[in-house]
């Protein structure tokens, strides 16, 4: 008869056995990745088959804002399935229209009409068509290091390289770049230089392109897998000013940063910036159920009070992932998990991993909002040579890659982006599991110092 250990085993290896044989993983040259078997996960951790316990800095994908298998929300799928598991999104059903209302009371602005969709990549997608219908435009303006997600127009307006091999140069995309004082596009020597040449920029590619022929810009808030470079003060009012200037739909993506992730709501309310299109996915129902969605101003769905908005997702709204999206927000309400992100971020997280970088000479910067750092790695602080060069492939990234598995090996598991390791946990993450985090960081960076010039 076999032991419990044994089963366990065998599950373990049929797991990885059918994932090998069958599933075919995005991001990933097949032949060449070992996805690891987990068996499960609760709060800020997860474990696999062998017992073997990870806590998760990396939430997911930047997502489970409120931790894995939070009663409330677990709880909340059940009595939905069992009560309409399912319905079309031409009706109006509770949990679709609680949702949308729950989301839009939140968002900044009058943005209270609510389109949803089943991830972030088809919200950008959205956000874009409604701005070119809405304008009668066709060109959009978006930023170098940026991600917008991996659908048809969402990746052409992507600046980072998962980009390359799908852009052809059609999706009608025009790119600028963003500020960024830690690696100025512009040479500038403080926050607010940066800030004005970086706006300077933008006007004059606005200029060149011609303000006429440009339905939209779109930005991250605080750019995400790019870097988390929370932008100067000042910026986002400047591209609001200019939009409006030229009749321009600004399209903010909180993919990744809306729902307490930085502290804030939104993180456009850190800055008082009040986008036309806003969208949103990930920590809407901390992943729970695919959801995501475009909250559109007063303005703009107007344009489709009596012209058929053309398009629409069989599942929009589905009932499972609103009534996950409810519970998420009705516990963050209730538990000041915004304020919580907010509070963790500057009195734990943040000093932190300055005190790491006090230690360490391959820590170049660190930065961030909330339940939202990133830690810049370097060969050398003076000249800011980066750990790894841009888009490192092979041996290349072999430095970031020893710092992973060092991270994974004492228990931690790291979201790292090329010479980057970002610090993303559960907004619900207590000081205790931080802290245990952090000194998991700081014995794995003496993989990288290891390699500072």
């Amino acid at each position: 008869m076999a032991t419990a250990r044994t089963r366990r085993e065998r599950t373990a290896e049929q797991i990885t056995a059918d994932d090998r044989a069958h599933v075919f993983h995005p991001w990933a040259a097949q032949d060449l990745i070992a996805p690891l078997a987990v068996a499960g996960a609760q709060g800020s951790y997860f474990w696999d088959h062998d017992a073997n316990r990870y806590l998760d800095f990396s939430s997911g994908l930047v997502f489970t804002n409120l931790g894995y298998q939070h009663p409330a929300v677990v709880a909340a799928v059940q009595e939905q399935a069992a009560r309409l598991a399912t319905f079309a999104p031409g009706f109006a059903v509770e949990a679709r229209s609680q949702a949308a209302r729950l989301i839009a009371e939140r968002t900044p602005g009058e943005l209270n009409r609510i389109l949803f969709t089943n991830g972030g990549a088809e919200a950008v997608e959205n956000a874009v068509r409604l701005a070119r219908l809405h304008t009668g435009r066709h060109k959009v303006l978006s930023a170098y290091r940026s991600y917008h997600g991996a659908t048809g127009t969402a990746i052409n307006l992507t600046g980072d390289p998962r980009r390359w091999p799908s852009d052809q140069g059609t999706a009608g995309a025009v790119r600028f770049w963003a500020p960024f004082p830690y690696r100025s596009p512009f040479h500038s020597d403080s926050a607010e230089q940066e800030c004005e040449r970086a706006l300077q920029h933008l006007d004059d590619t606005l200029a060149f392109e011609g303000p006429s022929t440009i339905a939209a810009l779109i930005l991250e808030t605080i750019p995400g897998t790019a870097g988390i470079m929370v932008p100067p003060a000042g910026y986002l009012a400047g591209v609001r000013e200019l939009c409006d200037r030229h009749g321009i739909v600004f399209i903010l993506d909180e993919v990744m940063t809306g729902f307490g992730r930085t502290g804030a709501w939104f993180a456009a309310d850190h800055f008082g910036v009040v986008p036309d299109l806003l969208t949103f996915a990930k920590g809407v129902n901390s992943g729970y159920v695919p959801l995501g969605g475009v909250a559109i101003s007063e303005e703009i769905a107007a344009t489709f009070g009596r012209r058929p908005y053309p398009g629409g997702l069989t599942y929009s709204g589905h009932p499972l992932a609103c009534a996950a999206a409810v519970a998420t927000i009705e516990v963050m309400s209730a538990q000041d998990v915004v304020g919580r992100a907010r509070r963790i971020g500057a009195e734990v997280i943040g000093p932190g991993l300055r005190a790491l970088a006090e230690r360490h000479p391959s820590v170049g910067e660190v930065r961030g909002l909330g339940a939202f750092w990133a830690v810049e790695l370097v060969r050398d602080r003076a000249s800011r040579d980066p750990l790894v060069p841009y888009n490192a492939t092979g041996t290349a990234a072999a430095p970031m890659a020893r710092f992973t598995s060092a991270c994974r090996e004492r228990g931690l598991w790291p979201f790292v982006h090329m010479n980057r390791t970002h610090v993303v946990p559960p907004c619900t993450v207590t000081e205790a599991e931080v802290k245990e985090g952090l000194a998991v960081l700081d014995e794995a960076l003496a993989v990288t110092d290891a390699y500072v010039v």
